[in-house]
């Protein structure tokens, strides 16, 4: 009868996670627009706290006992706090400090999932080291390589550009592979095999650092997808270490999910993921010197009557829009030039901000209509016919050098074509250059007006004006 009962309970708790598997399935699904994005993510919401439900109360170990209240009573807790954690960071972080926070999720997952192979490392019972291993060499590098791209993004962490590095990386990648091959194959004592598994922890956290440390400003967000596929890939292991349905199917998802996303974005670059990774684009890349020409200004007043007698008007929003906290004051002007008959939309680089997806969200907190929001390559063909080219703290992302300078580092990149709309209207602080850090000729092209300011005033100066008009 208890053998019935234990077979019952493991029938049903399959089932619940396979119910689980479905609902993350629909909950990616739905995240792929961000008019059902908050449904997706309460559909998969649901998925996970069935799984970890059915987990607390019909998980057995090997020898049929179920988790006892001790050791519940602190799962319980740990679920409390993180929760508690979760919402008020949820709460309080700022729409610019959105690219730290997933660094920080991708490097407590990846932390989560080595500890987990440290720990199962030693068990007599674990009978999947090679998983283990590769956990534990994983989640070491997604923890130490999102918490570098955390300082980095923060401004707390320089890139180091060297020759070098690529050399030195692959040094330690094959010390990473000869420690693996070492504890899978020598016949060292238990205690030896141990004290290199710590080794192999330090290797990996190390290799983590030197990996991200060299990837230079324009690549963070292929990197933090990156690095969110190797979370994934990590938690899928621990896994397939607990034999636990949920967490390999989550893993999956998530690594599959992040390792699309970043081969994506790569496409956009028109770069290959390994180019990304050694060639340190947007950090020490020099353009060729040419003639600039001349800065041509715009007043606030100006710029007002040539958008609102416009017909067609496209905004390119950027990183600056995030750090000004612009984006609701340019819903607002948007809303005016329409009032007024203008048409008004949204060009949206694959790889504008510093994490993918960052303008969609960003417009989206302003209640911008998804149907604005248009992707770069929808949106070029139009440009020509472009009355009005608005570009807010934006640089690389529209840079020509990407078309005609093939000694640039953004060379081949495809880019949106602001230079080919009639008029071009820059919102910028100074003339300064772009994460990439590469001069931008567009500035001083003859149908481009330069606005200077911070993005926020510049914007509400608009709307000031147009609504006098």
């Amino acid at each position: 009868m208890d053998s019935l009962n234990i077979t019952n309970g493991d029938i049903i708790l399959e089932f619940i996670y396979l119910l689980a598997a479905l609902l993350f399935v629909v909950g990616l699904k739905l995240l792929s627009s961000p008019e059902s994005a908050r449904r997706g993510n309460m559909w998969a919401g649901a998925g996970m706290i069935m799984a970890m439900i059915a987990t607390m109360v019909l998980h057995r170990d090997g020898v049929g006992n179920t988790i006892k209240g001790g050791n519940l009573v602190i799962i319980l807790g740990a679920i409390a706090l993180g929760g508690v954690i979760g919402g008020v960071i949820a709460r309080k972080i700022k729409m610019t400090a959105m690219p730290q926070l997933v660094s920080f999720f991708n490097a407590t997952g990846g932390a989560a999932s080595a500890l987990v192979a440290l720990i199962e490392f030693s068990n007599p019972d674990n009978q999947s080291i090679l998983v283990t291993l590769l956990g534990l060499v994983i989640g070491s590098i997604a923890f130490s390589g999102s918490m570098i791209a955390y300082g980095k993004l923060n401004g707390n962490i320089k890139d180091i550009f060297s020759k070098w590095m690529t050399y030195i990386n692959l040094l330690i990648l094959a010390g990473v592979v000869l420690i693996v091959v070492l504890l899978l194959t020598s016949g060292m004592p238990a205690e030896s095999k141990q004290i290199l598994v710590y080794v192999l922890l330090a290797v990996s956290l190390v290799y983590g650092v030197s990996f991200v440390m060299p990837i230079g400003g324009a690549d963070m967000p292929v990197v933090i997808s990156l690095l969110n596929s190797f979370t994934g890939i990590a938690a899928a292991m621990a896994g397939f270490i607990y034999q636990n349905q949920a967490m390999i199917l989550g893993g999956i998802f998530v690594g599959a999910a992040g390792t699309i996303l970043t081969l994506l974005m790569c496409k956009a670059m028109n770069r290959s993921l390994i180019n990304v990774i050694i060639g340190s684009f947007g950090g020490g890349g020099t353009a060729a010197d040419r003639e600039k020409g001349i800065v041509k200004e715009v007043s606030a007043t100006d710029a007002a009557v040539m958008l609102n007698y416009s017909k067609k008007v496209v905004i390119v929003p950027g990183y600056g829009l995030a750090v000004a906290q612009a984006q609701h004051i340019c819903s607002e002007m948007d809303e005016l030039l329409e009032a007024n008959g203008v048409e008004v939309k949204y060009a949206i680089h694959p790889v504008a901000g510093r994490m993918p997806g960052h303008m969609n969200v960003l417009l989206a907190e302003a209640d911008v209509p998804y149907e604005k929001l248009v992707e770069m390559d929808e949106i070029n063909p139009d440009m020509p016919k472009t009355d009005v080219v608005v570009v807010i703290g934006a640089n690389d992302v529209v840079n020509p050098a990407a078309l005609d300078d093939p000694s640039s580092p953004i060379y081949g990149m495809p880019i949106i074509m602001v230079h080919e709309a009639k008029n071009v209207i820059i919102m910028k602080r100074g003339m300064g250059k772009g994460y990439a850090a590469i001069e931008n000729y567009l500035f001083y092209a003859d149908n481009t007006r330069m606005l200077f300011g911070h993005a926020k005033d510049s914007l509400q100066k608009l709307v000031t004006e147009i609504k006098a008009l």
